[in-house]
């Protein structure tokens, strides 16, 4: 007696506007766990805490990398997660193709296994591409399918250099 008839228009009116909020909820729903930052962070965190030259590589399965001198941000198709360096500030170094300065390509070779001293003319040179890194904004950009680490240590200037 008090059951509403269900051949009342508001009533299927209203299970198919429910139906349609389900379903946009269950679209939304992330189909990834966002990608795995901390990780990341562990693998620059344990070439920063060298006392001697060392590499690392971590492999991405982000999109876009933030990477700043403290922390990092990953951007994937689960979300965003972000994590902070134990050990730092680091270098931050863009990948060639990025930001088109001298200092950057330099830096870029000394990250990819050159020594200081071959690419850069003293150690104050060294000294001031560090400091040009950054102090560079950090922003998303592509990311690439490995993140690189590398320590190295120059007549008294130190640098963890990172780039993804």
């Amino acid at each position: 007696m008090f059951d509403a008839p269900l051949d009342a228009w508001y009533v299927w009116l209203g299970v198919t506007v429910v139906s349609f909020a389900v379903l946009g909820v269950a679209i939304e729903l992330p189909t990834a766990p966002p990608p795995n930052a901390a990780s990341v962070a562990d693998t620059v965190d344990s070439v920063a805490g060298c006392t001697y030259t060392a590499t690392a590589e971590h492999p991405l399965s982000a999109r876009k990398i933030k990477l700043g001198p403290r922390r990092l941000g990953l951007n994937g198709k689960g979300g965003i997660a972000h994590a902070t360096f134990a050990y730092g500030p680091v270098v931050p170094v863009v990948p060639d193709g990025g930001r088109r300065s001298d200092s950057t390509s330099r830096l870029n070779r000394v990250l990819s296994g050159s020594p200081p001293s071959a690419v850069f003319d003293s150690p104050a040179d060294f000294r001031a591409a560090i400091r040009e890194s950054r102090d560079h904004q950090s922003v998303w950009r592509r990311a690439h399918s490995t993140l690189r680490v590398r320590c190295v240590s120059w007549e008294g200037v130190d640098a963890t250099l990172v780039s993804g």
